[in-house]
């Protein structure tokens, strides 16, 4: 265990080490590029430069899975096993990759040098079956060997990018990124000054007027979160964007940072002016290396030209970004167990209340935002908030992303006003169900969703339409299935996801998964016991009713969806018959 060379760590530390603690996730991705994994030496320099606990510095690299306490690979592989990479065939195409890995003699360049993990979700679902290879997006259909794969030679997946507006994606899908030149160019950051010659409480009201609530999936009203972290005491203050996308289904987040990264930017500034923060932090799921480079470039030009800083633009106003890498934990998409992984910890969710607007981020006044939202704010202050309120309906006004995925003629990005049909989106805009194929269902709200049946087709995709029809807009997903899907399968994909990714600090949610896809593993295989149908309606409310968080919460909602849907498919020939 000293056999390792720390000169280079050290040099690397001193950038680091007088933030402290919540540099240990940089810290740590800093050390894993020089050494390929983290172990007990390399720990222990970390430990020692950020005044951190050993033992807490290993309790971090344990909880999240980009993390490596023994030897990896130089290569790394990530294939996607999302239902819409599944239904595309990425469990063959992992199993030929590990076949082709194992049969590797130890004189080939290529044996230990690379690893292949499974990935639950890489959020390039509009380009299934994918993967990561090194980091870097990879389409598999498209990968016609193996050493066209680690070499690199992929073509670059682009956004798929429509709708019937195109207000929040007027930038992407072009193909490449907006500099801030470009943006400029197009009315960039208008918007952002003429804020600063306004006051905050201004501001604020006129995302009141507009209507605008969160697009992460909680549809919280963003003005009064911002009045919220406003009118708290202190003078110190964050805005926190959330970009950690993980949930299944969902990657317009990393369409709007891959193309049009300063309209966030834009967003965010907006919010730190509206509610008086000096601070704020980007946090970019560790999967989107990519998206994470187009934003930290975008922060270093705007931090260039002026637009981040101390007294911007003459009006007085200070603030600054700083970005931050996620390591791979799907909770770390809840707010507060974000703000945990922000201060060098694991990401475990906090009880509320205190709720973040007054006890946040390192315990301040804290208003977090996820992207979509951010990018309303700009569109908003330029056109008003009459004008914005046209848009969709009167109780759910605006613009509305939605990610279409699965069996699909034309996966993609789609941009629409609320109140656009689930037909007109499906048929009309991304040409149906696969070719020869009929809809079976849609899975809304990504795997902490409900599924759509045909009867669902002609329900208006707005907040309180799809509320009374039983369905979760959540984020924006839908994945689409035919009638050659078995929704059992589908069922226990969606129970694994979670079960892997509870954080296991609350007994409901930790023991509930587990049982949950025990459950459905049993089903699937045609071992159904009597008591079985009453067990998984059991533990769902169970985990529903009790659990700490929003993970937990919604851990069976697709299960409970399903049971209700499909009651035939979990229970026994017995139960039926009576």
């Amino acid at each position: 265990m000293t056999d390792f060379d720390l000169t280079p760590l050290k040099a690397v530390m001193g950038d680091y080490a007088p933030q402290g603690r919540t540099a240990l996730l940089p810290a740590l991705y800093a050390a894993q590029e020089i050494y390929g994994y983290l172990p007990e030496p390399v720990a222990a320099e970390v430990a020692r430069s950020l005044n951190v606990p050993l033992v807490e510095v290993f309790g971090v690299i344990d909880f999240y899975t980009m993390f490596y306490r023994e030897p990896v690979g130089k290569t790394v592989i990530h294939v996607c096993n999302d239902p819409a990479c599944t239904m595309a065939g990425s469990e063959p195409i992992l199993k030929r990759l590990t076949q082709h890995l194992e049969s590797l003699s130890p004189e080939n360049p290529n044996y230990q040098t690379v690893t292949i993990e499974r990935a639950p979700c890489l959020g390039l679902c509009e380009h299934a079956p994918t993967a990561l290879v090194r980091g870097k997006p990879v389409g598999l259909s498209d990968v016609r060997s193996w050493e066209e794969m680690l070499n690199g030679e992929t073509r670059q997946l682009e956004a798929k990018v429509g709708g019937t507006i195109r207000l929040l994606t007027a930038n992407c899908g072009q193909g490449y990124t907006l500099t801030l030149r470009q943006y400029e160019a197009r009315g960039g950051y208008t918007a952002y000054r003429k804020a600063l010659t306004g006051s905050p409480t201004t501001v604020i009201d006129v995302v009141k007027a507009a209507g605008l609530v969160g697009r992460g999936g909680a549809a919280f009203p963003t003005s009064v979160k911002w009045e919220g972290t406003s009118r708290a005491p202190g003078t110190e203050k964050y805005v926190v964007c959330n970009a950690d996308e993980a949930e299944p289904g969902t990657f317009k987040d990393r369409v709007l940072m891959e193309d049009d990264p300063h309209t966030i930017l834009e967003g965010l500034m907006i919010a730190a002016f509206a509610v008086g923060a000096s601070k704020g932090y980007i946090y970019v799921r560790g999967e989107y290396l990519r998206p994470y480079q187009m934003m930290k470039a975008a922060v270093q030009e705007a931090r260039e030209a002026g637009f981040l800083g101390e007294n911007i633009f003459g009006s007085g106003f200070k603030f600054d970004i700083e970005l931050r890498r996620g390591a791979g934990a799907y909770i770390c998409g809840e707010e507060t167990a974000q703000f945990e992984s922000i201060e060098g910890k694991r990401g475990f969710p906090r009880v509320k209340p205190p709720f973040p607007t007054t006890n946040g981020l390192f315990g301040k006044p804290t208003s977090i935002n996820n992207v979509e939202t951010l990018a309303n704010v700009p569109l908003i202050l330029r056109m008003g908030a009459e004008e914005y309120r046209k848009i969709g309906t009167e109780k759910s006004p605006g613009p509305k992303l939605f990610c279409l995925s699965g069996d699909v003629a034309h996966p993609g990005l789609y941009e629409v006003p609320f109140g656009t049909t689930f037909r007109e989106l499906l048929f009309d805009l991304a040409g149906g169900v696969r070719s020869g194929h009929s809809l079976q269902s849609a899975l809304f709200g990504g795997a902490a969703g409900a599924f759509a049946l045909e009867s669902h087709l002609d329900v208006r995709l707005t907040f309180e339409d799809l509320r009374a029809a039983g369905l979760p807009l959540g984020s924006g997903v839908i994945t689409v299935f035919d009638e050659t899907r078995d929704m059992r399968d589908i069922c226990l994909r969606l129970a694994q996801f979670f079960a892997d990714e509870s954080c296991g600090k609350c007994y409901p949610c930790q023991m509930g998964t587990q049982r949950q896809v025990e459950i459905i593993q049993r089903v699937l295989d045609g071992q159904i016991l009597p008591a079985d149908w009453d067990r998984l309606q059991d533990i769902g409310w169970t985990m529903t009713d009790a659990s700490l968080c929003g993970l937990g919460q919604t851990a069976a909602s697709a299960v409970l969806s399903a049971m209700k849907h499909w009651p035939h498919l979990f229970q026994t020939p017995e139960a039926l018959a009576q």
